[in-house]
């Protein structure tokens, strides 16, 4: 998954927006945005965290500094080490595809920080929350509390490419409005599932508007 290949995946499947969020970590993001400088692909810096409740909630951000505030408090609370040999390496690379180094943090566990505080912090830093693949039972915050509970800081529901909008829209009736991502962990995986957009561009600005379905812009299922 080095920024390279991501960028060619996501030019081949004609992806216009991507966003990077590796698990509790936004260290790579920056490498994808400015590898994608001189392409058509809009970078969207994010994370993947890990409540404390182990549910995977998406974090979309309209700037790097943002991203970087959320994974410095996700860094702050995430225990452990991580393991080569059982986990593989967590390489650090600049757009280059350089190695700048290796995260030791144990990116694939949980953090102390329960599933409301994480809501709230993504939204302090004027980000967009997502709660990740509910369609799964591992991770996702029906498999892991058994329901969504009301009044939560969420601004969408995010299903995988194993099932339909239209299915998910029975299935999960509710307020929230739903996305679709290939949540690809390979480069060939880019593309599976997607959600389209009527948008003026590729800013999160726009995709906020359209997930609210405000000024026009809109989802497109």
């Amino acid at each position: 998954m080095s920024p390279a290949r991501i960028l060619a995946s996501a030019k081949k499947k004609e992806i216009d927006i991507l966003g990077i969020c590796d698990h509790n970590s936004s260290e790579n993001s920056l490498a994808v945005m400015k590898a994608a400088r001189n392409t058509n692909v809009n970078v969207i810096p994010g994370m993947e965290v890990t409540s404390k409740e182990e549910v995977h909630i998406l974090a979309l951000f309209g700037d790097m500094e943002s991203a970087l505030k959320l994974q410095e408090h996700v860094y702050r609370n995430l225990p452990g080490k991580n393991d080569p040999e059982a986990f593989g390496m967590q390489v650090i690379v600049n757009e280059k595809e350089e190695v700048l180094g290796f995260n030791e943090k144990l990116l694939i566990g949980a953090t102390t920080i329960p599933l409301e505080e994480v809501l709230q912090l993504i939204h302090r830093l004027d980000g967009v929350s997502i709660a990740s693949h509910i369609d799964r039972e591992s991770f996702s915050i029906i498999g892991q509390l058994g329901f969504i509970p009301d009044n939560l800081e969420l601004d969408a529901l995010e299903i995988s490419p194993r099932i339909t909008f239209e299915e998910a829209e029975r299935r999960y009736a509710n307020s929230y409005p739903i996305t679709c991502s290939s949540d690809a962990h390979y480069p060939e995986d880019i593309g599976k599932g997607f959600t389209s957009f009527w948008l003026r561009d590729g800013t999160l600005t726009e995709i906020r508007k359209a997930i609210k379905n405000e000024d026009g812009r809109k989802l497109i299922h």
